[in-house]
């Protein structure tokens, strides 16, 4: 940190003048306002950043005035001792970096935040990068390079700094370098300088907010605006995001922003060429994003072409997003030239921070702690993470007797495990010793205990967030702490697309070995990435066998949804969609129809184009083969809470309007979805008695469960024999003293009951409403929580509660129809016509069966 570090050097700066004088570059005369009007806002930035400069550095400053003309020499020697680099860029252009001390002391896991004086001879205004190849992130990187990727460097250049040199002969900048590992260590620090003559320039374009959005517009989910030289985005929905127009040959580009987002989160950089001309998931690239976190973004990406446009998606989650300035440039070797240097630096060990983590009970168990320092850095520091810390969480997961290191300091400690515990806010003090962080859980509820439990059927070790170097995803064992920190009982990690060679070794047909009951972890496999991933995602769990015969790996496999269900329902596999609202929230017409409130129901028709609940409209119409050839639905849930909820819960209500059994269950998709942790969504299974897997999966089907984000439970839903409904409810909302509770039938809600949401367990009751007709009922708390239906049949007849909704689902498989036929392999296409020719029929026969 910089604040006692430059106290110290101001007070001996006078000591060490003359060898100060004969180890950095001098500028003579400098015209003093501009000058000192650029220092002013660099100690205003040094406060802003938690690192202010010593009182005395402040005084001696403010004796320094525009009219003395020996200004420039009076800030040299204020400010010289506080460098530890120096760039000096001469009258023909040539760039010569020089560091001012013999080497570079740091700490390990801390931050330095120093100055770099810049002796700009050229008066040249381009941009000044300051990078390293040992700053490079170590995710995603070689295996090879993860030893010597131990040094992060942050040159600052976010407001009230200018992202360009001023133009002044004389002007410092700010850098702040963190170092991950302790011991003596040498670095390369690059520096490049634009706008030089007769230099390459690699900018392709760079956008200025001084007077508008500078031609970024149509913005989605978001609304756009200037303030103060910076473009604010305020995301107001699920998918915010803008776009401009760029016109520029192809080639290996980088997209830099520097920015401050209100919350952690992700974001990404969408394309498109001439060739290819509309953004999709084929040409994206995600970043992390980090909460209250003044920094620059880099995002580098290979276009095909000749670039048309880019699109920036901000923010996965809520709150709103500063943006400074944006640059588009071509990467190193295509138009930049790089100045190195070899800086010596000392690592200074730190001390260890031991954790003391047990359950409500006593019992030990799994904590996730978030660990920021006074100005909101993240330990350890994300970029240089590895398993089991992921970097794009802000949390680590620990139990009792493991360990952290980080410097002295102050530090406010987050301390969780799961939903449903209450989350506790430490203050962590680091004075010269080790110290302990003690977290004893604090639950509001522990639905274990009564008889449910907790589970999320869709989570990765491997791709979109996840590794894939230097490592091929992470191991079991690591993906178990995830589970056991966020309380998370039941985890079903699926093998998919990236790493599935690799990640395949750990499927073992039953639980992993690494299991610590009642913490159940097993491999199965989602359909994503081969297959028949176009026409929707699947989930197979249970499987006995993994892979389909015909090969050993993901690229022999069915591209008909409906062949993959086949072969898994044989060996007695539990399936269901994925990350169902994917192609269900943009729409092409409707069908004649009533929405009911929230747009639940709805009879917009779907566009089908994305990877969700797309296909299922077709297969929830079959029945297959199962074991001993007994008949079986084809698909057993539809997949919920992890994308918007009036599209994941309007087409299952349209489903079980038709008298399909199919029930709904709760997942994350971590980390694609969401990398924030595990069981954000989630199935809560009533099983008596010891979890086991298999029974927890078979209860999962029969829908014998309820659907949450965690903050709201539905326990114990059912019909009583005094003609009425019960169900316990238990809610706990930071932002709203009152839930809603609502009786639903055949997808429309009817009674509703206003409860506290204290997180207290209580039991309430709905009156049966008389019906001449077969319906299904439910309870839900939108959007938190949804129970599973329970049917009652009218003299056994089957339900067929809309013909409108009927008529919805029979136009949902034309248009699945017209987009997915082509996606289908020509061998496989006549039974694709012919799957979907039967759930017409079945749709037709449904409607006729309905009262108007």
């Amino acid at each position: 940190m910089l604040l006692g570090f430059l106290a110290v050097v101001a007070m001996v700066a006078p000591a060490c003048e003359s060898e100060w004088q004969t180890s950095i570059p001098m500028v003579g005369r400098v015209e003093p306002q501009p000058l000192l009007l650029l220092t002013s806002k660099l100690l205003e930035c040094l406060e802003a950043m938690g690192s202010p400069v010593h009182p005395s550095v402040l005084q001696e400053f403010s004796k320094i005035t525009a009219s003395n003309p020996d200004a420039g020499a009076a800030l040299q020697m204020l400010l010289d001792p506080l460098c530890v680099l120096a760039i000096e860029i001469d009258s023909g252009g040539s760039v010569k970096p020089k560091a001012l001390n013999a080497s570079l002391a740091l700490e390990e896991n801390g931050w330095r935040t120093a100055l770099v004086k810049v002796v700009n001879r050229a008066e040249i205004r381009g941009a000044l990068r300051i990078d390293s190849p040992n700053a490079r992130p170590i995710p995603h990187g070689p295996a090879s390079e993860t030893e010597r990727r131990w040094l992060m460097v942050n040159h600052h250049v976010g407001r009230p700094m200018l992202s360009e040199l001023s133009g002044l002969p004389l002007e410092y900048r700010i850098i702040e370098l963190y170092a991950s590992t302790p011991g003596s260590k040498s670095a390369t620090l690059e520096f490049s300088v634009g706008g030089l003559k007769g230099t390459r320039s690699p900018t392709i374009k760079q956008w200025r907010f001084q007077q508008d959005t500078d031609a970024w517009e149509k913005p989605n989910d978001c609304k756009l605006s200037v303030q103060g030289g910076s473009l604010v985005v305020r995301q107001t929905g699920n998918d915010p995001y803008f776009s401009t127009p760029v016109a520029a040959r192809g080639g290996k580009m980088r997209l830099r922003w520097w920015g401050k987002a209100e919350q952690d989160g992700v974001a990404q950089v969408f394309w498109w060429t001439d060739k290819l001309p509309s953004a999709d998931g084929q040409r994206c690239v995600n970043v992390q994003v980090f909460k209250d976190r003044e920094q620059q973004y880099s995002v580098d990406f290979q276009v095909e072409g000749e670039l048309q446009g880019v699109r920036i998606d901000p923010n996965s989650g809520s709150g709103q997003t500063r943006i400074d300035w944006i640059d588009l440039e071509y990467q190193d070797g295509e138009g930049q030239d790089w100045h190195s240097l070899e800086v010596k630096c000392e690592i200074a060990p730190t001390h260890p921070v031991h954790f003391s983590v047990v359950d409500s009970d006593g019992s030990p168990c799994m904590g996730g702690f978030a660990i920021r320092d006074t100005v909101g850095r993240v330990y350890p520091a994300q970029p240089k993470r590895q398993a089991p810390d992921l970097f794009f969480q802000t949390q680590i997961y620990r139990e009792s007797g493991e360990t952290i290191r980080l410097p002295n300091g102050t530090y406010t400690v987050q301390c969780s495990h799961g939903p449903e515990s209450v989350p506790e806010t430490k203050t962590l003090v680091i004075r010269d010793a080790a110290s302990t962080i003690d977290y004893r859980v604090n639950r509001w509820i522990d639905t274990a205990k009564l008889g449910y439990w907790s589970g999320d059927h869709h989570i990765h070790a491997a791709g979109c967030l996840h590794y894939e170097n230097p490592t091929q995803g992470i191991f079991p064992n690591d993906m178990l702490r995830q589970t056991m920190g966020e309380d998370l009982k039941v985890g079903c990690c699926l093998n998919w697309g990236p790493c599935f060679d690799f990640q395949k070794q750990f499927f073992r047909g039953r639980p992993d070995d690494v299991s610590r009951y009642p913490y159940l972890l097993r491999y199965d496999i989602e359909v994503s990435g081969f297959g028949s991933q176009v026409s929707g995602h699947l989930n197979l769990l249970n499987l006995k066998q993994q892979i389909p015969l015909g090969g050993d790996s993901k690229n022999h496999w069915p591209t008909l949804g409906l062949n993959t269900l086949k072969w898994a329902k044989r060996q007695g596999a539990v399936t269901g969609s994925a990350h169902s609202g994917s192609g269900l929230t943009t729409f092409v017409g409707r069908t004649s129809g009533t929405d009911g409130p929230l747009d639940l129901p709805n009879f917009n028709i779907p566009a089908f184009d994305g990877i969700g609940a797309n296909e299922f409209i077709v297969q929830v119409a079959h029945t297959v083969d199962g074991p001993n050839n007994a008949k079986v639905p084809a698909i057993d849930f539809i997949a919920t809470m992890n994308t918007p909820r009036v599209a994941e819960w309007n087409m299952w209500y349209h489903v079980l309007n038709c008298g399909f059994s199919v029930v709904a269950s709760g997942e994350t998709d971590f980390p694609c979805m969401s990398g924030e942790r595990v069981g954000i969504g989630r199935s809560y299974v009533r099983l008596p008695g010891r979890l086991d897997y298999e029974e927890w999966v078979k209860s999962l089907s029969r829908g014998e469960s309820y659907i949450s984000d965690g903050t709201c439970h539905l326990m114990n839903f059912q019909k009583t024999d005094r003609g009425r409904f019960s169900v316990q409810v238990a809610s706990r909302q930071l932002d709203s003293p009152l839930q809603s509770v609502e009786l639903v039938v055949n997808g429309v809600a009817i009674d509703r009951r206003e409860l506290p949401a204290d997180g207290q367990l209580r039991s309430i009751e709905f009156k049966i409403p008389e019906s001449s007709k077969s319906s299904w009922y439910a309870v839900r708390v939108f959007p938190n929580a949804h129970s599973n239906p329970i049917p009652i049949l009218v003299q056994d007849k089957p339900i067929r509660a809309s013909k409108a909704s009927a008529q919805w689902c029979l136009a949902g498989v034309e248009q699945c129809w017209m987009m997915k036929r082509d996606t289908y392999r020509p061998d496989e296409l006549t039974e694709a016509k012919q799957a979907y020719d039967f759930a017409r029929l079945r749709y037709r026969t449904i409607a006729s069966e309905c009262d108007e």
